[in-house]
């Protein structure tokens, strides 16, 4: 047992809780309606959370599904380990990137100075 093997290993045994998570995400925003994990970005939704929400289940109904595809496909040994560790790989980053690309998205970054809106005054002070 190297180095490698021990990579290899925690690779495949880390696509099984990935992809149920990934699933369960696009469960719950697809069938449940529910978009509080929806374009986060420091933890909390954007306000027009809905406008995102079939992004993010698409992105992770496809990242699931690679995920499930390449379990499946190594458990049966129908693929080369150089073709799987890098289909799980890239598809790990892509998940992220793409996440990243869909959180920012929905929050545009805003040049210039801020505008606070203003406070209304409070009654008995």
């Amino acid at each position: 047992m190297d180095v490698g093997v021990a990579m290899t290993w925690i690779l495949f045994l880390a696509l099984f809780p990935m992809a149920f998570f990934w699933l369960r995400r696009t469960w719950r925003i697809i069938i449940k309606r529910d978009f509080s994990e929806v374009a986060l970005k420091g933890g909390e939704p954007p306000p027009n959370a809905a406008k995102y929400a079939p992004y993010t289940a698409a992105i992770n109904l496809v990242a699931g599904g690679i995920a499930v595809t390449v379990i499946g496909m190594v458990v049966i040994g129908g693929v080369a380990y150089e073709t799987w560790t890098a289909i799980a790989g890239s598809t790990i980053w892509m998940k992220f990137f793409a996440d990243f690309i869909v959180s920012r998205h929905a929050r545009p970054i805003q040049f210039g100075r801020y505008k606070k809106k203003k406070e209304e005054p409070t009654e008995g002070k």
